[in-house]
């Protein structure tokens, strides 16, 4: 039988430095801020966690560099090996 892989993001992936990740505030701000529910806050911590099957509804708007402190919030760009930082 042959295994399926399921692919979150074949188009995008983000990654989010553990500092905002554990910062309530700036969750709250990033799942605020993104119009395709890429970022949520979870629990009453606010933890912030990449909705995965979201990935690919990027719009690269930036927002979510704009929400967060420069160097902590990379869009990668899978299909050309660039990415959006500050």
């Amino acid at each position: 039988m042959a295994q399926t892989r399921e692919l979150d993001g074949i188009f995008i992936d983000v990654e989010v430095d553990d500092s905002v990740r554990s910062d309530p505030a700036l969750s709250a701000k990033l799942a605020e801020v993104c119009p395709v529910d890429i970022f949520a806050a979870d629990g009453e911590g606010g933890t912030l966690r990449i909705v995965r099957e979201n990935l690919d509804e990027c719009v690269l708007c930036e927002l979510c560099l704009d929400a967060a402190p420069d160097g902590t919030v990379r869009v990668k760009k899978l299909y050309d090996g660039t990415e959006l930082r500050r």
